[in-house]
């Protein structure tokens, strides 16, 4: 029987009261650009009047999810995203073991932002694992003179998303003195026979998935099993998701048999967790995050078997 605990509270000043030595990792899609998930803009979002989210039109008949535009951040705003993440990096730090590892997912125009937040808050900085799946963000021509520059584009089409690694320092003098002591310092492989590599390949969230939780930046079930799996090298100790949002990451500690703690501060998005963690971790029962491999077919709301990576 594995460990849920869920907070409804600010992740900050909720992290400020736990006890040093808490948390053997972490696994979290946090709010990148900070302004999209206030108050403000999250009510223009569940209105569909945009503000910083961009409600994009259907194409091929097909209505997209809504995404950040974090090209109209204001210095100010961005610096912002600086402050924030080191000041998350700092609370963080004391609950977590040493040799503890942070997955974080994040955007290429802000990740230097937030990796020079937690190395200056003391973490190593480990590099990032590239999740790889046919993006709609950028590519586009000039907004209201497209057919003026048809031969030009304002930013790449996106193909891949990172998520940034990080490690708390190791307590002790070597990884396997750290594992000895802690559990922590190290990744876990895939599956024995392979390590856990840095390219990912993610097909979109599928629709069985987007079903149970409408969050806007939902992330696909095979991906999660597998970063929340790695956290935890030697598949013991207690993962925390202190953005809980949807409950997937949730959800997908739960479907591996890890113990997980989960924070959310809004309301609406708390109020739906524990029941999304269990639907999110019923799907896919043979997936625990110890393969490359897409599951082979899901069943939709309309009984139709789909490929995961269409």
């Amino acid at each position: 029987m594995t460990l849920l605990n869920l907070h409804h509270a600010d992740s900050f000043e909720w992290l400020k009261e736990q006890a040093p030595n808490s948390f053997h990792g972490v696994c979290t899609d946090p709010p990148f650009g900070i302004v999209e998930f206030t108050p403000k803009e999250v009510e223009k979002l569940r209105a569909g009047k945009g503000g910083i989210w961009r409600i994009p039109p259907k194409i091929g008949g097909i209505e997209r999810a809504p995404l950040p535009r974090f090209t109209v951040l204001t210095d100010k705003e961005r610096e912002h995203v600086r402050t924030y993440f080191r000041e998350f990096a700092e609370v963080l730090y004391p609950t977590l073991v040493p040799g503890a590892h942070v997955i974080l997912a994040g955007t290429p125009m802000l990740q230097y932002l937030v990796q020079d937040a937690f190395a200056l808050a003391g973490y190593e900085v480990r590099g990032s694992l590239m999740r790889c799946y046919s993006g709609f963000r950028g590519g586009d021509r000039p907004k209201l003179a497209e057919a003026e520059f048809p031969d030009t584009c304002v930013t790449p089409r996106g193909c891949y998303e990172p998520w940034m690694l990080f490690r708390k320092p190791i307590g002790e003098k070597t990884v396997a003195q750290n594992l000895r002591k802690w559990g922590t310092g190290a990744l876990r492989r895939v599956n024995r026979d392979q390590p856990l590599p840095d390219i990912l390949q993610s097909g979109k969230t599928p629709s069985i998935e987007s079903a149970i939780s409408k969050h806007p930046t939902l992330k696909p079930q095979h991906l999660l099993r597998i970063l929340a799996r790695a956290v935890l090298p030697l598949g013991q100790g207690v993962v925390l998701e202190p953005f809980a949002g949807s409950g997937s990451t949730l959800g997908a500690c739960q479907a591996i048999g890890y113990d997980a703690v989960g924070v959310e501060l809004d309301a609406e998005y708390y109020g739906a967790l524990e029941s999304n963690i269990a639907k999110f971790a019923a799907l896919y029962p043979a997936s625990k995050g110890d393969s490359l491999l897409p599951h082979t077919a899901y069943l939709n709301q309309d009984g139709l078997t789909e490929a995961l990576f269409d």
